[in-house]
């Protein structure tokens, strides 16, 4: 499973590099609104939580569906305008400015993302704003949300320029309470990392640069797509001439463990990255994840596990223990190998297994990881 994004004859100089302010704020309100996805920075949460004040924070309460289940593409904005060159701003301001120039049914659309009113990814040749089965289909998937999503979609559909006013303003005010300082301290680490990505694309070419920004990035040996190791398949691309060809990648500090990709259809792609730290693991891969939580579904492994996890054992003790031939035994130790969870050694003329306990640990982090990416 991944989501490929088509790149074949896009020139390179269309591979960018770039941190979003507007992005970084949509990365921060989601954190804020999902702290449990982001445990390593629970402090900053913690502190800005805290000093919101009430009616900021019910505000943000009101259109929070917008960062906490989805990451809404309006705050990606520069991607869905007819020119090649648009990309993120250098301000906030730049940014909302950027956003505002998307028309209407543009920002309507991916605003409704949240109700699935669409097939994302596929054409909507329809809008909600001008034809009423849309708009009755957009109100009935809105309203199965919740009745806030409900409310929300109608004053969306009835009104999108007060809507649009009311959000720019929302986003004005997070600036002004919290995220002006927040900004300030993290730009130079964004700046600094798209600067370093870029170089890297200019020597080293785009594989060693996707290796870099994540191991779930990967490049095909023609050079004509980029693959993103996801639990989900879409395809996207990056030389629509509808639209402009290229593709951008922003960093961000608060997006681990979530690797996002804009697919939606005709609108540039965009890849949403974390920032590579020490303290962050590397993801596992959705495969390799996969195989070990069906290496663990067993009951016989998981009876082996616990002799494992204590001591090194030969194929011959385990069989003895349990009752088990060593043929099945082995197959069984087979299977948990191959999904890297166990480890051998020989001693003398004996093979003696034991489970790699940092990545069985990691299981749990790494299923939150998998599913978060």
């Amino acid at each position: 499973m991944s989501v490929t994004i088509e790149i074949a004859g896009l020139p390179p100089e269309r591979i960018v590099f770039a941190p979003s302010p507007l992005a970084e704020l949509g990365t921060a309100l989601h954190t804020l609104s999902e702290p449990g996805h982001h445990p390593g920075v629970c402090g900053w949460t913690t502190a800005v939580n805290a000093g919101l004040k009430q009616d900021l924070a019910d505000r943000l309460s009101e259109a929070d569906f917008l960062w906490r289940t989805t990451f809404s593409d309006v705050l990606l904005g520069f991607a869905g305008l007819r020119d090649a060159s648009a990309q993120p701003g250098e301000t906030l301001a730049d940014d909302l400015d950027i956003l505002d120039r998307l028309d209407d049914e543009e920002f309507v659309s991916a605003s409704l993302e949240f109700t699935c009113s669409t097939l994302y990814g596929t054409p909507q040749l329809r809008s909600p704003l001008s034809d009423p089965s849309m708009r009755e289909r957009a109100m009935e998937l809105a309203s199965a949300r919740g009745p806030q999503q409900r409310q929300f979609t109608k004053w969306l559909l009835d009104d999108p320029p007060a809507v649009r006013a009311w959000v720019r303003r929302l986003f004005e005010d997070c600036d002004e309470a919290f995220f002006a300082d927040t900004w300030n301290r993290v730009r130079f680490q964004l700046t600094a990392d798209a600067r370093e990505k870029s170089e890297l694309l200019r020597r080293k070419g785009l594989a060693a640069t996707l290796e870099a920004v994540s191991p779930a990035l990967s490049v095909d040996e023609a050079g004509t797509r980029i693959d993103v190791d996801k639990l989900s398949s879409a395809r996207t691309t990056a030389v629509d001439p509808a639209v402009g060809a290229g593709v951008t990648f922003i960093p961000s500090v608060y997006q681990w463990p979530h690797l996002l990709v804009l697919h939606r259809y005709a609108w540039r792609p965009v890849v949403h990255y974390p920032v590579a730290a020490p303290e962050l693991p590397g993801p596992t891969s959705v495969d390799q994840f996969m195989l070990r939580m069906e290496a663990l579904a067993h009951p016989m492994r998981m009876r082996l596990c616990r002799h494992l996890a204590r001591a090194p054992y030969t194929t011959g003790e385990l069989a003895d223990y349990y009752g088990l031939s060593s043929p099945e035994v082995s197959r069984h130790l087979s299977v948990l190998k191959k999904a890297s969870l166990i480890t051998s050694r020989r001693r003398g003329r004996y093979v003696q297994y034991q489970m790699d306990l940092k990545v069985v640990a990691r299981l749990g982090s790494d299923f939150l990881e998998t599913v978060l990416r």
